[in-house]
């Protein structure tokens, strides 16, 4: 009987470690990878040409759909974009607010990254333990949008509200009694800065706890070390970012390099790797949520310091507080024609982009002076990391195909667009 050596397998879109859509055809030699062929199922909102119809605001919250783990840093370079165009500056306060939950944000984004990472490759416990932090984050997310995930809290010209006095708190239901209702409300007695600052002394702590699990044991770093190497030159060919580019040794943050906002007034360092292979990336994402934390604490400090506006008093761009459009018809109209009609924005073409938590995501955006723009292009940071999953995979085994696809980080709302 013959024997046939080369076969070609599906792997995806039911497992679990394909994350989402993925079809990955894979030629392989017994088990090891000779080609890895990428299909991406449907997941085509067509959002880039949505927004060509569409008033500027009413695109933000498409935004929060594309990487949809890391909700507000989409919002954040659309509407950087906007602004640029407008040539309307924010006001300091939104800035600090926002590069706090852009932080917060990376924080929500590496947990989810590792408690996945860690399931895929067979440590079971991170998981659960990352989703608990998870959840704090998710009730900051809540307290300034009114909602977990989707916020569209980010406006041109600033931020949608201020950080709210009070923290929400648990009631009284059939699940809690009175002690469980009093230790899940201990530390939501003060402002969401307090419980963010609360929050911001307890996750080093965390954090230790998933490196006492992972960092030095044998089985992760069988699973990781040697895997998915690209080398520095390569990876900037290859037109990686974020923690692939850091992961082999290429100091490149747009928060330095390119500072917006006002992370040129804060104080963080920037991982990188040696090896760039997925264990530097892990070692990398592990010590980006160390900083992040270190911002969210500066930020904090500055926040409660100084008070100010959150959003630019132009009538042109913003609409009138909510009290005021209740009680005068003018507000109402008003009100009504920014959410309606939206504003014109100048003639122009701008590029803006941030260090989103998986790489540099970018709006590239065209105005012909309507209400709408023109044309809307997304850089997504994974899709040049997906484009180059084969070249990674190739000489692998095929469990390793599993870990090179979680070290890349991968969401394909953002891929597809």
């Amino acid at each position: 009987m013959k024997e046939f050596k080369n076969f070609t397998m599906n792997f995806g879109p039911q497992h679990p470690a394909a994350h989402g859509v993925l079809r990955l055809i894979l030629q392989m030699d017994g088990e090891v990878i000779k080609n890895a062929d990428p299909h991406i199922g449907l997941l085509h909102r067509a959002t880039e040409k949505l927004a060509e119809s569409k008033p500027y605001n009413q695109t933000i919250g498409y935004m929060d759909r594309l990487d949809y783990v890391s909700m507000m840093c989409n919002e954040h370079a659309y509407v950087l974009a906007i602004e640029k165009l407008l040539g309307i500056d924010v006001p300091e306060r939104a800035k600090y607010i926002r590069v706090m939950f852009d932080e917060v944000t990376r924080i929500l984004n590496h947990l989810l990254w590792l408690g996945a990472h860690a399931l895929d490759i067979g440590a079971m416990s991170v998981f659960l333990y990352a989703f608990r932090e998870r959840e704090d984050l998710m009730d900051c997310y809540e307290a300034v949008s009114g909602t977990r995930m989707h916020a569209t809290y980010y406006r041109p010209g600033g931020v949608f509200r201020d950080l709210p006095s009070k923290m929400p708190k648990y009631e009284k239901s059939s699940v809690k009694g009175k002690k469980d209702l009093e230790l899940a409300n201990h530390n939501r007695q003060g402002s969401l800065l307090d419980f963010l600052e609360k929050f911001t002394l307890k996750i080093p702590k965390c954090i230790d706890e998933y490196e006492n699990l992972l960092t030095d044991n044998r089985i992760w770093k069988q699973r990781t070390v040697g895997i998915g190497v690209v080398s520095p030159d390569r990876a900037i060919e290859l037109g990686f970012t974020g923690p692939m580019l850091r992961g082999s040794g290429i100091a490149w943050d747009l928060r330095k390099k390119q500072p917006y906002e006002i992370y040129d007034k804060i104080k963080f360092d920037i991982p990188i790797g040696k090896t760039g292979d997925s264990y530097d990336r892990y070692l990398v994402r592990i010590e980006e949520l160390r900083q992040s934390n270190n911002i969210v604490k500066q930020c904090i400090d500055w926040l409660k310091k100084n008070k100010g506006p959150v959003m630019i008093d132009d009538a042109k761009v913003t609409p009138p507080d909510r009290e005021k459009m209740k009680g005068d018809m003018e507000a109402l109209i008003h009100h009504f024609k920014i959410f309606t009609e939206g504003y014109c924005v100048p003639k122009g073409e701008i590029y803006a982009a941030v260090e989103a938590p998986k790489g540099e995501f970018g709006i590239f955006m065209i105005s012909d002076g309507a209400n709408k723009p023109y044309r809307v292009k997304i850089r997504a940071p994974g899709f040049a990391h997906l484009a180059a999953l084969n070249e990674m995979s190739k000489g692998h085994m095929l469990s390793d195909v599993v870990t090179i696809i979680g070290t890349q980080d991968i969401v394909f709302g953002e891929i597809d667009r």
